[in-house]
This record gives C-alpha cells, sequence and structure tokens, in this order.
C-alpha cells in the first residue's frame, strides 16, 4: 500500500498534525503495522517537496513547533487518479511452497510432510483471523475475511497438491 497516497486521502478529510495523521493511519490501517513516526515526517517532507501538500500552520509548543499539513489540488488529483486505478491481480507464480514440494520430492524427503506442516500453520492463523473477525468492527471484519478468503485459496492449493503428489513425483525424478 503507498503511505504517501494513504496519507494524502487522510488530508483531504481536512488539515491534519503529523500525529494527527499517524494516529489516523494507525486507527483505520495500521492494525497490524502501525506507522513509525519517522516514516509519517519523512513522507510528508517528500509530499511538500513533490507539491502535493502544503504547510496550512505553524503552532508552537513546549517541544518542536507543530505543522499542520493540507492537501494540495496535484494531491487530490492525485489521490483520484489512485482510487480509480485497479490493483495489479498478483497471482502467485513463483510460490516458495511449491519449491519447497519439488526440493522434498527431489531430495527424497516427504513433501506430504511439508504439505501438512503448512495446513496446520494455515489452519492455526485462519482460527485467530476468525477470533479476530467475531471480536472486531466492521473494518476488521472486512480485514480479516480478506485474509481468510486467500488463505483458504492456498488450503485448496494443498489438498489439490497433496492428491497429485504421486503425479508429481514421478515427474520430478525424470
Amino acid at each position: 500500500m503507498s503511505i504517501g497516497l494513504t496519507l494524502l486521502g487522510l488530508l483531504e478529510t481536512g488539515p491534519r498534525h503529523g500525529y494527527d495523521l499517524k494516529r489516523a493511519y494507525d486507527e483505520h490501517f495500521g492494525q497490524d503495522r502501525p506507522l513509525h513516526y519517522g516514516q509519517v515526517y519523512s513522507t510528508l517532507s517528500r509530499l511538500l517537496r513533490d507539491g502535493l501538500v502544503e504547510v496550512d500552520g505553524v503552532e508552537a509548543g513546549e517541544g518542536p513547533e507543530r505543522k499542520r499539513y493540507a492537501i494540495t489540488s496535484a494531491g487530490v488529483t492525485d489521490v483520484r487518479d489512485w482510487l480509480v486505478t485497479p490493483e495489479r491481480p498478483e497471482p502467485y507464480l513463483h510460490s516458495t511452497l511449491y519449491t519447497k514440494v519439488v526440493l522434498a520430492l527431489m531430495s527424497g524427503r516427504s513433501a506430504a510432510e511439508v504439505l501438512d506442516v503448512q495446513r496446520s500453520a494455515h489452519l492455526e492463523t485462519m482460527r485467530a483471523l476468525t477470533r479476530r473477525k467475531l471480536a472486531g468492527d466492521l473494518a476488521d471484519q472486512l480485514i480479516c475475511d480478506h485474509a481468510l478468503f486467500h488463505l483458504e485459496a492456498d488450503l485448496r492449493w494443498l489438498e489439490l497438491t497433496a492428491a497429485r503428489l504421486d503425479q508429481l513425483t514421478e515427474e520430478v525424478r525424470r
């Protein structure tokens, strides 16, 4: 996810200080990966340099001056363009898990064990996400659903691969 564009999107609701932007980001998007303050301020510096934000005011305080940032019309255009640009679907054509299965077969190790261990890890992650989803608000539920659907697809692949292990073993050992 583009942090710069996300911060610009948050600024569309009105001018904010860097601290307020970090808090809003973490509240809406950073449950699992909160932003570091340094990341916020370095991103704001870059956006300022690029003319996508401007300093809307400076307040003196006990510590360093607090700058309030506002989005510029160029920033609004960038956010608008970003929102209507579809994300590139990511096909998993190079999978670490597939590589592990093939290497296990090539070395005479148990590919079924590789698949079983991965299946267990996926199921544990799915249980944790389901607990989080049940206890969460709508935003958390939607984030968890997205992750759960991807993990379900992975589980289908694990089952399909397990069912084809004999055939894959023959092909790999030729």
